[in-house]
């Protein structure tokens, strides 16, 4: 079979790029090594892991958030069996989805290992041992990531049992509530996850290498949100390193020393999750063998997605830049569109990214540290949620909004909310900054009220020090 285009992974950069491409004329394939579609995000990443952030917030709202509304209910029990099955259904229906949108737009679809043997051919192979060939004018990959290893300090990596030693997917899976549930990582995942398993009753410590909590985000907002999640049960050891991770009898204990040699400890514990980030899927793919070039695991490409191989492509995680699938299916779009000979582009500075607790955190374009660093004049508007209409009757007042312009030009170069509903405000933000708008624009524009939204022009108000509700 010969096609204008293979795709290689079918998560949200890999199936988005093939539907987009196949809107556009081009005959296209996908494969896809599992027996479903979607990828990580799908199955056991984005979707399954909101699933479950939903359901805990609701049960732990029903424990408590009910009654100061004038709410009285039992106390409720936690049905754990139907939890994972609200989960089940969500991910089926998203999977589902995916190969309805495939019939649609006539990709045809191959499941089993692709491996490249050359810019025009790649060989699927069945988990049968089957075999088949497909050839094509250009070839993607979009295999996206999975999750990184851990090593003790021999250097031998842990070994995740999905049991009691988990990565992600087995903390989506568990049987029964840990008792108690210590968390490597305290980036996004680690959050999330250690979220989930507080509010259904486990006690959470999360142990992160680094000084703060979720790297990469915006100082300020990072330290509040420790400060919020402290108050909600969680515990944190920062600065510290993990040395050794073993299963015991009851569950298993974890070896960790003070990263300034200061201190050493063991602690015990039901389960381990190990959300250390994730690495670039590119196994099985022989790419060594045909010599696409790679830097520290992922492929270098250029600004067009091409690597040095003519007709050979990627995009998402296994490329430069965050690890979103959003990010992802943004290139696969602008891919899908250079390929059919359109103006494919992608704007890395107006990338949102979400972390899904309660409060929710979400954040775009520059901290200010970044801001800082690079020497960029800046004005900062503030606005707390403490002091919003809506916030106050829907009592989720934690958090704020944080404006960050240009000083002399007022265009806005970041925004990072922690409250109710961040990740769907951020995009508010988005539309702004990928249009080049300024505070004022923001300051300018009617809000309806009483909205959370308004939060947003107050904290772009408060750039110019004129906000009017504080």
């Amino acid at each position: 079979m010969t096609y204008d285009l293979v795709v290689i992974g079918s998560g949200p950069g890999g199936y988005v790029c093939a539907i987009r491409a196949a809107q556009l004329g081009l005959k296209t394939a996908v494969v896809e090594k599992e027996k479903t579609f979607g990828g990580t995000c799908l199955n056991v990443g984005c979707i399954p892991s909101k699933a479950l952030l939903y359901a805990s917030h609701m049960f732990s709202e029903a424990q408590s958030g009910l009654a100061p509304l004038g709410i009285v209910v039992s106390p409720p029990r936690l049905d754990l069996a139907s939890m994972m099955r609200h989960k089940q259904q969500t991910v089926d229906a998203n999977v589902n989805g995916v190969a309805f949108l495939f019939k649609k737009n006539k990709i045809d679809s191959y499941h089993g290992v692709g491996k490249i043997e050359a810019p025009d051919k790649v060989i699927v192979t069945t988990s049968e041992g089957e075999r088949q060939i497909l050839e094509t004018k250009n070839i993607v990959i979009a295999t996206g990531s999975s999750p990184a290893p851990l090593r003790d300090a021999s250097g031998a990596e842990i070994v995740k049992d999905e049991k009691i030693i988990l990565s992600s997917t087995g903390a989506l899976a568990l049987e029964k509530v840990p008792e108690k549930l210590i968390v490597i990582g305290a980036g996004v995942i680690g959050l999330e996850l250690g979220s989930v398993w507080r509010r259904l009753g486990s006690e959470v410590v999360i142990i992160e290498y680094l000084d703060r909590i979720l790297t990469g985000f915006d100082t300020e907002i990072a330290s509040r949100f420790q400060k919020i999640l402290e108050k909600q049960g969680l515990s944190f050891k920062l600065a510290s390193k993990v040395t050794n991770v073993s299963q015991t009898k009851k569950g298993a204990t974890v070896s960790l020393a003070a990263v300034d040699g200061s201190s050493q400890e063991t602690l015990s514990a039901d389960a381990v999750l190990i959300a250390t980030g994730r690495t670039p899927f590119t196994y099985q793919l022989g790419l060594e063998e045909i010599g696409v070039a790679m830097e520290r695991g992922r492929i270098i490409i250029d600004d067009h997605f091409a690597t040095n191989l003519k007709g050979i492509y990627a995009i998402g995680d296994v490329v430069r830049g965050p690890m979103l699938a959003h990010k992802a299916e943004d290139e696969g779009i602008a891919l899908a569109e250079i390929l059919a000979g359109e103006a494919g582009h992608v704007n890395y500075h107006v990338i949102p990214s979400v972390v899904y607790t309660t409060p929710e955190v979400a954040a775009i374009g520059l901290t200010e540290e970044e801001a800082k660093s690079q020497e960029i004049p800046i004005a900062v508007g503030k606005f707390p949620f403490s002091a919003n209409g809506r916030a106050r009757a829907m009592r989720e007042t934690d958090g704020l909004v944080k404006i960050i312009a240009h000083a002399v030009t007022d265009r806005v170069l970041g925004v990072h909310i922690i409250g109710a509903s961040a990740g769907e405000l951020i995009a508010e933000a988005a539309v702004l900054m990928e249009f080049s708008g300024s505070s004022e624009d923001l300051a300018r524009t009617c809000h309806a009220h009483p909205t959370l939204s308004e939060a947003m022009r107050e904290a772009a108000l408060a750039v110019t020090r004129r906000a009017l509700h504080i």
